[in-house]
């Protein structure tokens, strides 16, 4: 039973010190990882920004559009008048 429980705690002591010994490689796996999340949030904001430019886009073109309409209405009222 000693025999195992040595194997056991040296066993476990070289897979400390493995874990240990790969900090450097955690760091850079942790440093990717956040870069890939702060690279996926921009890529978000981007795409929310288009988006609420598109809409932007659109509202100012129905805008124009009611303008429009209501220009022709104008006219057509003036044109009216003026025959009057």
């Amino acid at each position: 039973m000693k025999k195992i429980a040595l194997t056991l705690v040296a066993v476990s002591a070289l897979g400390l010190a493995a874990c240990q010994s790969n900090s450097a490689a955690n760091n850079t796996a942790t440093n990717e990882t956040d870069a890939s999340a702060a690279a996926a949030n921009d890529l978000e904001n981007a795409a929310n920004q288009v988006e609420s430019a598109a809409g932007n886009v659109g509202d100012a073109a129905a805008n124009l559009a009611d303008q429009a309409g209501d220009m022709a209405a104008n006219a057509t009222d003036a044109a009216g008048n003026a025959a009057k």
